[in-house]
């Protein structure tokens, strides 16, 4: 074979190989913006039962089409404190088991029927082309998608498509044959799927090799050896994406590491010490010549996609009972950083985890969240402010002060944090989500600066030496109960975004309003009739206005959901 036909092949597949990546990374981003909301649902489960969390790791993996991408996101939400180290390792053993279906459809791409699948690329692009549905347009992208997959399976299998006995064929077995060391052949597996970032891909080169009926090594287990390492170099992905994160996230990376890794070690054994497993186990199972479609023998494809299953599901079940044992190994190995200077007193919203942008949904519901904790420590802000008029407590303003510049930290942080999530693909309803926010943070700030026009009053209640009567003061405060209880009803309103419940808001909100006018028509009576200072009026208008105006914010918040 010269040097021109060799150069043909390896461009043949390295074409292939670009063409498959592509429409894997095509694949889990519609995948993911098909599945609007759904990731967010299943991971905000909390997983407190192991096979639950398998389950969550498996489904998740399936939806996104790749266990880094659910290694990534377990990551991220680590390291955003959203997740137990618990229910991380439950889900990313899951994520091993969800990424095995890769293998299955891959194991088709060598046979007849991917004339079919190459006709998907058209429709699909024909799909984006001319329709204006979001939903259908992303629907296209998903079959377009799985075309290119298919097209580059067939162009690497087109690469490696020798006659037995033909020069080609002699000179690729050769290369082949000359790495026997199982441990050699575990270790190329890791190198390449470090290196291209996707187990898929390694997966899709051997399937199209052993379909097309080259021999790797010494034939036998040889092949399987590369699958077990493709499982560990999968891993690099997630360790990369933990490093400068929290000493939790590091240990979420490790633990998938250790995983794969004390999984590799016992299946490199039993294949070292049983040579015959390949050919007694998988062969039996799918034995040569059994599943043919037209010219192409699919056995042998589906002995690895077989195999990578087993390996993973094998290792769930080994392991899954010892995830408390994972997660102290992990905890040993990684420890927490000595703290320089005290951390501060509260962290109302916290910067959003890059990780996190693998997946818009996700982390547009971990901001939804966020922002539910904003409104709560805002509404927190608004209690101090109100007990501290009823106490007479003027020193109460430094603290509504210091809550009011978290909540300007938190807003500015929640801002920036919005921008990023919107130059990532999001759904017409997310980018509504989008928007709705910019406005509820708007809103949470004026409930926190009309916090701080109540310590004013305070303050001129005290210093003027104002009384109000124990009527007005009784009013007042039933008044503000129910502002209280708005608040409750708006904020479960907005985090369960429950439209139901909207009418209940209204109903408080407007009691409020009646609230205001008959304090104020009473003030003004009172005032006529001589039983209320004149200068009580500042302070008594103002102070019912605010709180009025803050259940307006309140109620425009769980009117965001609309």
């Amino acid at each position: 074979m010269g040097a021109w036909e060799i150069i043909k092949i390896i461009l043949q597949i390295l074409g292939g190989m670009g063409t498959f990546l592509v429409g894997m990374k095509l694949l889990s981003e519609n995948m993911t913006k098909l599945a609007h909301g759904k990731l967010q649902k299943m991971l905000n489960k909390t997983a407190k039962s192991r096979v639950a969390g398998v389950g969550i790791g498996a489904a998740v993996t399936v939806l996104g089409q790749s266990s880094a991408f659910t290694t990534v996101m377990v990551v991220g939400l680590v390291n955003a404190g959203i997740m137990t180290l618990f229910q991380a390792t439950a889900i990313i053993m899951g994520a091993n088991i969800g990424t095995t279906l890769n293998a299955w459809v891959i194991a088709l791409g060598g046979s007849d029927l991917t004339v079919v699948f190459f006709c998907l690329a058209a429709v699909g692009v024909l799909m984006t082309m001319f329709s204006k549905n979001e939903k259908i347009v992303t629907v296209g992208h998903v079959v377009a998608a799985f075309g290119l997959i298919f097209v580059g399976l067939k162009f690497m299998s087109g690469a490696l498509s020798f006659k037995a006995g033909s020069t080609e064929y002699n000179a690729v077995s050769s290369v082949l044959h000359a790495i026997k060391n199982p441990v050699l052949l575990m270790l190329i597996g890791v190198a390449i799927t470090a290196l291209v970032q996707s187990s898929t891909a390694v997966n899709a080169i051997i399937l199209t090799m052993v379909t097309s009926g080259l021999v790797i090594g010494s034939g036998g287990n040889s092949a399987l050896y590369i699958i077990i390492g493709s499982n560990i170099g999968t891993c690099v992905t997630a360790l990369i994406s933990s490093l400068g994160a929290s000493s939790n996230a590091k240990r979420a990376a490790l633990i998938h590491f250790m995983f794969n890794l004390f999984g590799a070690i016992i299946f490199m054994i039993i294949l070292v010490c049983w040579t015959g497993f390949a050919d007694n186990i998988l062969g039996k199972i799918f034995p040569a010549g059994s599943m043919k479609l037209g010219d192409t023998d699919m056995a042998p494809g589906m002995q690895i996609a077989f195999f990578h299953t087993l390996f993973n599901v094998i290792n769930t079940l080994l392991f899954l009972p010892f995830v408390k044992g994972f997660v102290w190994i992990a905890e040993h190995l990684v420890r927490e950083k000595k703290q320089t200077k005290a951390p501060s007193a509260e962290v109302i919203f916290g910067d959003l985890d890059e990780r996190l942008l693998r997946s818009p949904s996700v982390a547009l519901g971990h901001l939804y969240q966020q922002t539910g904790k904003m409104f709560s420590y805002a509404m927190d802000t608004m209690n101090t402010a109100f007990n501290a008029f009823i106490a007479k407590d003027t020193e109460a303003a430094a603290v509504v002060q210091a809550h009011n510049g978290e909540l300007a930290e938190a807003n500015r942080v929640g801002v920036s944090s919005l921008v990023k999530l919107s130059a990532s693909p999001l759904s017409m309803e997310e980018e509504k989500t989008v928007s709705n926010l910019h406005y509820v943070l708007n809103d949470i700030m004026r409930i926190g600066e009309l916090a701080d026009n109540v310590t004013k009053y305070t303050r001129h209640y005290v210093e003027d030496e104002l009384v109000f009567s124990d009527e007005f003061l009784e009013m007042l405060g039933g008044m503000y109960e129910k502002l209280k209880n708005l608040y409750v009803k708006s904020l479960a309103t907005y985090l369960y975004r429950d439209k139901k419940s909207l009418a209940d808001v209204d109903v408080l909100e407007d009691e409020i309003d009646k609230d205001r006018r008959d304090l104020v028509a009473q003030h003004i009576k009172r005032l006529n009739e001589g039983k209320c200072q004149p200068q009580n009026s500042s302070v008594f208008i103002n102070l019912v206005g605010n709180l009025e105006r803050a259940a307006d914010h309140i109620t425009y918040i769980a009117h965001s959901i609309e």
